[in-house]
């Protein structure tokens, strides 16, 4: 009766754990935020001034990301497609650069280069962690590293 009572309670424990995991672009943007306010000390002044860039940034980049993801779902049909695809995907990157340093200039503009560079850095640290938390727990599609520890 116990075993039953704790294993209840683990499957109860596991399915709010979860349930909290979905993703929140509101949380996710806050907690960014707070993040880089905190990791390039940024007065109220300067995070007032620097986040809508960053934002406008983001959105900038985050359709280039669609492209690019888009792109490379389809199956190109020939070598000559393959070209094609690459030199395509080469341009978007090349514009997710260019996108990056218009913006890192504007930062520029209302940051101090010492916080500009701290807030472009905290925010590239920001989103590594996230990645990196995303995949630890999600159970749905999750392939374990195979443990190389004993070959022979």
């Amino acid at each position: 009766m116990r075993v039953m009572i704790v294993l209840f309670a683990l499957n109860l424990c596991i399915y709010t754990s979860s349930a909290q995991q979905k993703f929140s672009p509101e949380k996710y943007q806050a907690d960014v935020e707070e993040f880089i306010t905190k990791e390039a000390d940024l007065n109220k002044n300067e995070a007032a001034a620097f986040f809508p860039l960053l934002r406008e940034m983001q959105e900038k980049q985050r359709v280039i990301f669609k492209q690019l993801r888009a792109e490379g779902n389809s199956k190109p049909a020939d070598e000559n497609a393959y070209k094609k695809a690459i030199q395509k995907r080469d341009q978007m990157e090349l514009e997710l650069k260019n996108i990056q340093q218009t913006y890192h200039n504007k930062f520029l503009g209302v940051l101090p280069a010492s916080k500009a560079y701290k807030a472009i850095l905290a925010e590239d640290r920001f989103n590594r962690r996230m990645f990196r938390n995303w995949g630890m727990g999600r159970p749905k599609g999750h392939r374990p590293q195979k443990d190389n520890s004993e070959k022979k």
